[in-house]
C-alpha cells in the first residue's frame, strides 16, 4: 500500500469517530439514587450522617413511603428520610444521627423506583467529614474554624392548623451576621450591539440577600408552594 493510500485511509478513519454524545434526558421510568453527603461531628461527641438524593427523572415526581421500598438499615424502615422525591439533585435532604461509638458501622439507606434499587452507604470515613457551613453554602466553600463568618439562622412560625385542601401561610425569619459584606449591586449599561446588550436580566441592579427555597420532603400529595413576601 502507497503512502497516499495510508494517509487516506487514516483520514478516513478520524472522520469517521464520534461526536459527543448528548446526554439522555428522561421524563419518567428512571431510578431514584440515595446520596451520603457526609458526616458531622455534633459538640456532645455524637455524629450526624447527613443524606441526599438524585432522581434521575426530569420531572417524574415519586412517593415511596418507609417499608421495603424506602428502608433505612438498621433500625429502619423509617428513620426520617424523605418520602417525597422531587426531580433531578436534591442535596443535605436530611441528618441520621449516630452515637459517639458508632465506630466502624454503617448505615445503608436504599430505595427502589420503578422497579430499580438503590443504596448509599453513610460511614465516618475522615475522607467524608464535612461541616455545617459546608451544609449551607450548598457545598460551595468550606472555611476554617477560625472563620469569624456565621451561618445564616431561620426560624419557622409554628402552624395552629391545617386543613386537606385548604392553603397554609407558613412564616418565615432568617438573619444573618453579615459576614462577608455583601458584594455591590452591579447596573448594566450595555452599549448597542456591544456584548452587555441582553435581556435576561442579568445585572438588572435587583437587591441582593438571603432566599428561602420550600422543598416538599414528605407526604402522597403533592405540595404547591406559592412564594407571597419576598426574601431580603
Amino acid at each position: 500500500m502507497s503512502t497516499h493510500l495510508l494517509w487516506l485511509a487514516f483520514t478516513l478513519a478520524v472522520w469517521q469517530l464520534p461526536t459527543e454524545i448528548a446526554p439522555v434526558r428522561f421524563n419518567s421510568g428512571q431510578s431514584v439514587v440515595p446520596y451520603f453527603e457526609g458526616w458531622i461531628k455534633n459538640p456532645d461527641g455524637t455524629f450526624d450522617l447527613v443524606f441526599g438524593y438524585f432522581n434521575r427523572n426530569w420531572k417524574q415526581e415519586l412517593s415511596i413511603p418507609p417499608g421495603p421500598n424506602n428502608n433505612i438499615e438498621p433500625n429502619g424502615p423509617d428513620a426520617g428520610q424523605p418520602t417525597y422525591f422531587l426531580p433531578r439533585r436534591q442535596r443535605w435532604m436530611f441528618r441520621l444521627r449516630v452515637p459517639a461509638d458508632f465506630g466502624k458501622k454503617e448505615v445503608t439507606w436504599t430505595i427502589t423506583a420503578n422497579g430499580r434499587s438503590e443504596m448509599a452507604f453513610g460511614n465516618l470515613l475522615a475522607a467524608q467529614e464535612i461541616t455545617d457551613r459546608v451544609v449551607m453554602s450548598n457545598g460551595n466553600f468550606n472555611p476554617g474554624t477560625d472563620d469569624p463568618n456565621e451561618p445564616p439562622s431561620m426560624t419557622v412560625a409554628p402552624v395552629q392548623a391545617a386543613t386537606v385542601g385548604v392553603p397554609v401561610t407558613l412564616t418565615v425569619s432568617v438573619t444573618d451576621d453579615g459576614l462577608p459584606k455583601p458584594r455591590p449591586v452591579r447596573t448594566s449599561r450595555p452599549t448597542a450591539g456591544g456584548f452587555g446588550a441582553q435581556s435576561n436580566g442579568v445585572g438588572s441592579g435587583a437587591p441582593r440577600g438571603l432566599n428561602v427555597r420550600w422543598l416538599q420532603v414528605g407526604g402522597p400529595g403533592k405540595v404547591a408552594f406559592e412564594q407571597m413576601g419576598r426574601s431580603r
